[in-house]
């Protein structure tokens, strides 16, 4: 019974965490995010340029760039040197704070 209680508590402590904490919980600030290029399903080389427009709401500055779940630090717009086959991109808006808003777009391409 105490081993539930517990068990209760900490799913408890989580979901109120996920709902206050903006690096958890993304917020919509009327941003927009658009991958350009390239487009969804290409078939490109190891090496490709990234290309997005951002809408900025009131809180977005900035986005972040993820390749296959992984955040690509200071993302200079090249991916280079990328393994044989199918690769999600995602770029997501963030705010100064880094902090996630709710505004994101997400590719798969295929390298040859």
């Amino acid at each position: 019974m105490k081993r539930l209680l517990w068990l209760a508590l900490v799913v408890a402590a989580v979901s109120m965490a996920a709902s206050t904490n903006p690096a958890v919980a993304d917020m919509d600030d009327g941003s927009k995010i658009t991958i350009v290029s390239p487009k969804h399903g290409a078939k490109v080389g190891d090496t490709f340029d990234l290309t997005y427009e951002l809408v900025k709401g009131p809180k977005a500055e900035h986005a972040h760039v993820y390749l296959d779940g992984q955040p690509q630090k200071k993302f200079s717009g090249t991916f280079k040197g990328l393994s044989k086959g199918a690769h999600e991109i995602t770029v997501q808006a963030a705010t100064h704070d880094h902090d996630h808003v709710g505004a994101s777009d997400t590719i798969t391409v295929e390298v040859q």
